[in-house]
């Protein structure tokens, strides 16, 4: 299936979703309906190379087009908008790294074609990887992977945030070999697995979140959950590196949707009531739609600074850029809000959601605290 058609359908798919805005704002579950619309559609492509009949060339080249879809996907369904993303943030670990330097590439190869292969037979991978005391980051998880003694691992420790859970067949994570001091990369095979603990995962913690409500960001307890690790071992921050740029992208270009779809809705209530707008009113237009500018050229900037910066490095612009989207994002949707008025409050208007939802941004990897110090460190060219 070729991009424009995949586009084409993402399109389609995007209205249909944006006639149920409000019943769709009001959900706080996942419909598996939406996702198997998505697979049908084309969408899973994202996570496949073009070698394999996928959409995947490289960053450089893949980057623009693949947020382009969930740009136009969020507006309609937040939720749908940011579990889908997960989809290509998680497989392009395996994309952005063709080459195992230093590793089996033999082996990589194999994995490479079997986790593209998932995606092509229908399958949507997701993540759990973000833990409680970590700050986001992954390398300080706690969760431990034993060998099971016959090549496999078993997973246990507690994580939270999994994106998409019940409606992902594979879902990566992170975990500390046993006996080995640095963490690595490992998934999972998460279809039909009972969420009581008789699996070995244990439901702790339904999504219940303020923003992104319908993502079922679920956590859980695992004991002995059998998983898979990564073919090219001990690669975990190389693998990170490369698809830095790729995944910051994805994220934003979800939030920069839904601020499209909120600037349109507000200008189309204030049309033709210019006059009745008092003089903070006015101002605070001004300054929304300077900051939606800024939100743009911010998003702009983003996916340039990987079309054009070294591949397999992670552009410092990308994080500045999904930052500064966040900031500007939580500040105009409030803007815009009360230029609105109380009416925002009400369920009627998407406002109110969108306002919570585009607060994930700053949360989403690397969260605020994280990013900071990794934009300092590469502002001044400390090592991470």
């Amino acid at each position: 299936m070729q991009y424009e058609t995949v586009r084409a359908n993402v399109r389609e798919i995007a209205a249909h979703f944006a006639a149920q805005r409000t019943e769709r704002q009001q959900r706080r579950a996942l419909d598996r309906a939406d996702f198997d619309r998505l697979a049908q559609a084309g969408f899973l492509l994202t996570g496949v190379p073009v070698s394999q009949g996928g959409l995947w060339e490289s960053a450089p080249k893949s980057t623009r087009s693949i947020c382009d879809l969930l740009r136009t996907l969020a507006p309609g369904d937040s939720s749908v908008a940011l579990v889908s993303s997960m989809h290509p943030a998680v497989l392009a670990f395996w994309l952005a790294s063709p080459r195992a330097e230093g590793g089996d590439q033999q082996a990589w190869d194999r994995q490479r074609a079997e986790v593209f292969g998932a995606a092509l037979d229908g399958h949507w991978w997701g993540t759990i990887t973000s833990e409680p005391g970590s700050g986001g980051d992954i390398a300080k998880t706690k969760t431990i992977a034993k060998a099971d003694g016959s090549g496999g691992y078993l997973l246990s420790g507690q994580k939270h945030f999994g994106s998409g859970s019940g409606m992902s067949s594979f879902m990566i994570t992170t975990a500390v070999p046993e006996g080995e001091a640095a963490p690595d990369l490992f998934y999972f095979d998460a279809r039909g697995r009972a969420w009581d603990g008789s699996s070995g995962m244990k439901l702790i913690a339904e999504w219940d979140g303020h923003g992104m409500a319908a993502t079922q960001s679920h956590a859980f307890q695992f004991d002995g959950v059998p998983v898979v690790r990564c073919a090219w071992r001990g690669s975990l921050q190389p693998i990170l590196q490369a698809s830095f740029g790729f995944v910051g992208c994805l994220f934003a270009a979800v939030i920069v949707g839904i601020c499209d779809a909120a600037f349109e809705n507000a200008r189309q209530a204030l049309r033709g009531k210019e006059a009745l707008m008092r003089p903070y009113e006015r101002i605070e237009w001004a300054r929304a739609e300077m900051e939606h500018w800024l939100i743009q050229q911010a998003y702009e900037g983003m996916v340039r600074a990987v079309e054009t910066g070294p591949e397999g490095q992670t552009p410092l612009g990308v994080l500045q850029g999904k930052t500064a989207i966040a900031e500007l994002a939580e500040t105009a949707m409030g803007r815009v809000c009360k230029v609105i008025g109380g009416g925002t409050f009400h369920r009627r208007s998407p406002l109110g959601d969108w306002f919570e939802d585009v607060r994930a941004l700053g949360f989403l990897r690397p969260p605020w605290g994280l990013a900071y110090d990794r934009m300092v460190e590469g502002s001044l060219g400390l090592p991470a």
